[in-house]
């Protein structure tokens, strides 16, 4: 197998990263506008902002199979062309294309996103916590890039369908960066999980424990991504205010994302490091819903704060609880398949709770509770041991 150069492969996943969260935070701000010219009822607008992670979490346990059958390599080009497909779809001026096109987006994502962590174990094993903080930092940006350009896409482009066609531009450049530059193995690396593997690790405690993590606080950033435009709009923010308070929130987990995986590293474990940025999203989600409205920035630096180390971590752990790349693969396609699938149900919950006239108070007060559950997970999530198959069979060793 051709090695590439770190380097390159840092600045490939970058690029990559950058496109896997643009389609889930663009539609976010557009919330309202779609409610009122589609007529999007708030039940139908928690289903189009649960359909992308529903599909997202349903696609990623076939990115093994498909990484067996085309390589690794092909298959995040496989899953950057859907991606494409489906920014451009969701824009078609056809009944049910916003669905569709969601849904297609949310598949390619869940590939890519869980190609990714195998390959950074197997091109940078040493550091592989460490990079993948680099990578979350990519998704974070891009996230906030979608955030905060999506409602002036629409008045530079003229409709809120051109504003999310759009973001098919950065996909393209970024399959064609991809596919141009990283070499094509003829080899492939991640071994997909067949029904004893799944057995095998479905037995282990630890699968259970992190993939509730994983699942838990990927439903509050969905929930983000989903409604927390829409959220403070009741608050009485105007709609583009409403998406750069968002935008700033995902600005600042750029910073959290990079740091978490090190701060990780002055513990004995990964425990304190879970619980404290479980705490800031808390703080963050009790400013911005319940708290005073002049407090908004120091709750969208919280909020940003905590979700981009929390999910850092989340992303880590499925490095740090593995002993190779191969094993990383499979723990990544069923924790973020089971975690994705559970998380998707976050926005819809939210949706159905505004469909029936909860306040947004009660809501603030029921995500927090769910944070809560959260950290219970992230207690025996973060304790330092490992999978491992080398004695043949697969077994959880502390380390």
């Amino acid at each position: 197998m051709t090695r590439r150069h770190p380097f390159i492969f840092l600045i490939l996943m970058v690029v990559v990263g950058l496109n896997l969260r643009p389609a889930l935070s663009s539609v976010a701000p557009l919330l309202t506008r779609l409610q009122e010219t589609a007529g999007l009822t708030p039940t139908a607008a928690g289903l189009l902002t649960t359909l992308p992670v529903l599909f997202l979490g349903l696609s990623a346990p076939l990115a093994p199979q498909l990484a067996r059958a085309v390589g690794s390599e092909r298959a995040l080009s496989i899953a950057l062309f859907m991606l494409t497909a489906g920014l451009i779809w969701r824009g078609l001026p056809f009944g049910g294309a916003l669905f569709i096109g969601s849904a297609m987006a949310g598949s390619a994502i869940g590939l890519g996103g869980t190609l990714l962590p195998a390959l950074v174990k197997r091109e940078v094993p040493g550091s592989a916590d460490l990079v993948t903080g680099l990578y979350t930092m990519a998704l974070c940006m891009g996230g906030a890039i979608g955030a905060g350009l999506s409602v002036p896409l629409t008045a530079w482009l003229g409709s809120w369908q051109a504003s999310l066609m759009s973001w098919s531009l950065l996909a393209v450049f970024a399959l064609l960066l991809w596919h141009f530059a990283f070499p094509h193995p003829k080899a492939a690396d991640i071994t997909p999980l067949h029904a004893s593997g799944l057995s095998k690790m479905l037995k282990q405690r630890l699968t259970w424990q992190i993939m509730l993590f994983m699942g838990l606080q990927s439903s509050m950033a969905y929930v983000v991504f989903g409604w927390l435009p829409s959220l403070l709009v009741d608050r009485g923010y105007s709609e583009a205010g409403a998406g750069w308070t968002m935008a700033i929130s995902i600005m600042c987990q750029l910073f959290a994302a990079l740091a978490a995986p090190w701060l990780a590293r002055l513990g004995r474990d990964q425990r304190p490091a879970l619980i404290i940025v479980q705490i800031i999203t808390a703080s963050g989600l009790w400013i911005l819903l319940i708290g005073p409205l002049s407090w908004k920035w120091p709750g969208a630096a919280l909020l940003g704060i905590g979700q981009g180390g929390s999910f850092s971590l989340a992303l880590s752990l499925l490095v740090l609880r593995t002993a190779n790349s191969r094993l990383a693969g499979q723990l990544s396609g069923l924790v973020q398949g089971g975690g994705y699938t559970l998380a998707s149900l976050g926005p819809f919950i939210v949706g159905w709770q505004l469909q029936s006239g909860a306040s947004t108070t009660f809501i603030g007060w029921f995500l927090i509770g769910v944070i809560a559950l959260c950290s219970c997970f992230a207690l025996f999530a973060g304790l330092n041991r490992r999978l491992d198959d080398d004695s043949g069979q697969l077994v959880v060793h502390r380390y």
